[in-house]
């Protein structure tokens, strides 16, 4: 028999891009924009660049030194000359304005609801000075208790420590924490390391091995929290 999980779930951990928000101007437009502006056929695929984003995240202390890096080493990957790599990326920097962010439809709604009954965190990976220009851009702390920018204040998500650090900020537990995100590579993974129960947002279906406890279609679900009808969405 299912039973009413409200009372229990005390505080709630959110990822960042992709979760609540998304750039007006989407990161494969931008990188196309930085090829045109050098002048080169393009030198790797925007997936390249996600894959190997946390990478050079943990290591690197800004979002220029981040894309330097990140794109001569896949510039020369690719058979190119890591030069090129860097051309491209102060290219990019220049088309890419981090604070031109928009909330993603329904989450100032779903916010505004979770933050009446819950306490909130962000747990995000990226680099700092980036993060906290959509967290700005936003106002996202409006809404938030805490922040914790993963591969800065902490190793970056799948690794359980932001997610760790970020409950012991909300002064709550990890067994009455869950964690809402997008990826199921660092959010789902994270928090199943972490020991939190995890909310997948994606109309995907394909869970690929991983265990999400709650799947949504979308951050609007949330109004009505998973864990209050485990029965309509409910993975496991």
């Amino acid at each position: 028999m299912e039973t009413d999980r409200t009372d229990e779930i005390e505080a709630i951990t959110v990822d960042l891009d992709g979760t609540l928000l998304r750039y007006e101007r989407s990161p494969e437009t931008v990188l196309k924009a930085a090829f045109d502006r050098v002048g080169v056929d393009p030198l790797f695929s925007v997936d390249e660049y996600y894959a190997r984003y946390d990478e050079f995240a943990k290591r690197c202390d800004s979002m220029a030194e981040l894309r330097s890096e990140c794109f001569a080493a896949l510039a020369a990957a690719n058979g190119y000359d890591r030069r090129l790599g860097l051309d491209v990326a102060a290219a990019f920097s220049n088309e890419r304005d981090q604070s031109n962010v928009e909330l993603l439809p329904s989450a100032a709604r779903v916010l505004d609801g979770l933050r009446r009954e819950y306490r909130l965190a962000v747990v995000t990976n990226g680099a700092r000075d980036a993060q906290r220009q959509k967290i700005d851009a936003v106002d996202l702390e409006r809404w938030t208790d805490t922040i914790v920018v993963a591969g800065h204040d902490a190793p970056p998500k799948p690794n359980p420590e932001p997610f760790e650090r970020a409950v012991r900020a909300l002064d709550a537990t990890l067994a009455t924490t869950v964690h809402v995100g997008d990826s199921l590579e660092t959010d789902i993974a994270g928090a199943s390391a972490a020991g939190l129960e995890s909310v997948w947002v994606s109309d995907r279906t394909d869970t690929r091995g991983y265990e999400p406890t709650y799947r949504v279609a979308s951050i609007g679900d949330l109004r009505t929290p998973p864990w209050r009808s485990p029965s309509s969405t409910e993975t496991r």
